[in-house]
């Protein structure tokens, strides 16, 4: 682990040794999890928006290929069909 040093609002702290005492677990285990469960949800969020940004195309353009669907992989390789 790399050791770094956050500052903290005392009513953060206050509120953070409160649930890790109840929890049984350091501050630091707590602020872990805590920046695990950030990225994870901002991770979901971007995933989120490139499927909305991929449905808003479906359709709104034509290759004027009538066997694309089947044919895709050739068409992206160059390989004749």
């Amino acid at each position: 682990m790399i050791r770094t040093q956050v500052q903290l609002t005392e009513d953060q702290v206050r509120a953070l040794r409160l649930l890790a005492g109840e929890r049984g677990v350091s501050m630091a285990e707590l602020i872990r999890e805590s920046v695990e469960h950030y990225l994870r949800e901002t991770k979901d969020t971007a995933d989120e928006e490139l499927v909305r940004r991929a449905k808003e195309v479906v359709g709104k353009f034509s290759a004027g290929l009538s066997d694309l669907a089947e044919n895709h992989d050739c068409y992206l390789t160059g390989d004749e069909r």
